[in-house]
């Protein structure tokens, strides 16, 4: 577990947003307004600037569920899992479709039990200053290890 401020957590961002394959998915936890979507929102960004895309607003998908973005030959999916309330409804939304050639990036992934094979698991905390929090990330598959500077 590690303190980061907001400018450490888009260096994280940016980091892990290089080395993500198709294939890969991000479960983010956290309370509300910890920074799920603040991450997610400096990865997608930076996929953008990298394919020298025009930079969207990302928005958090807690009514619609999921947002889609196509950045070059790419595929980013951002799930938000917090009004599904029982696991069946997992089923309804394609949360595990066409994973192969897209990212898949899930808030409040807690009602997912068979977790795919390549994922990287990030816990956000808040931390007892306001602008820091605490993160713990779990690499699991090929997704590798990451260092929080």
């Amino acid at each position: 577990m590690r303190n980061s401020s907001i400018n450490q957590i888009k260096d994280l961002a940016v980091q892990i947003s290089l080395t993500l394959k198709n294939g890969d998915f991000l479960f983010l936890y956290g309370d509300i307004g910890v920074g799920k979507t603040t991450f997610t929102r400096f990865l997608i960004n930076n996929l953008q600037k990298k394919y020298k895309k025009t930079q969207t607003e990302i928005l958090s998908p807690t009514f619609n569920i999921a947002f889609e973005y196509n950045i070059k030959n790419q595929i980013v999916r951002h799930f938000d899992l917090y009004r599904i309330k029982k696991k069946f409804e997992i089923n309804n939304i394609g949360l595990f479709e066409e994973t192969d050639n897209a990212i898949t990036i899930v808030e409040w992934p807690e009602l997912i039990k068979k977790k795919p094979k390549n994922y990287i698991k990030i816990s956000f905390e808040y931390s007892k200053k306001i602008d820091e929090r605490n993160l713990r990330i779990s690499p699991y598959g090929r997704c590798k290890e990451y260092e929080i500077n």
